[in-house]
């Protein structure tokens, strides 16, 4: 089974920063995305950053120039530096791993897991 917690949110003042991590465990062979999305109620889940293949995409305009995804891809963790932080981006924010795991018969299956999420409050 593949494990993703997420960790690092809480409450801010407009104009403050706080760093998100996501790690992933388990019987791990591969990951090919690790992602952030967020969500408000009554809203749908919205895609914020993505490390694929290497790479940081940055997929919600009103978070460019604001935010930044990096990871390690050897202890399997990916962050969301925010900062600038608005009203408009409290959230819960949520971790996304896509990729390869080994089952319990020794054969190997896809995974996409989601994290629990985490509060993310920007207030004065």
């Amino acid at each position: 089974q593949v494990q993703v917690v997420e960790s690092g949110g809480g409450l801010v003042q407009p104009g403050g920063s706080l760093r998100l991590s996501c790690a992933a465990s388990g019987n791990i062979y591969s990951i090919t995305e690790m992602a952030w999305y967020r969500q408000t109620p009554g809203k749908e889940r919205e895609a914020v950053a993505t490390m694929t293949g290497g790479r940081s995409i940055i997929s919600s305009d009103s978070v460019k120039g604001r935010f930044t995804i990096s990871g390690d891809n050897a202890k399997k963790t990916v962050w969301l530096q925010m900062n600038d932080l608005k009203p408009e981006d409290t959230a819960v924010y949520y971790c996304h791993v896509v990729g390869l795991s080994r089952t319990r018969y020794g054969t190997w299956t896809d995974f996409d897991n989601w994290g629990q999420g985490t509060q993310v409050t920007v207030s004065s």
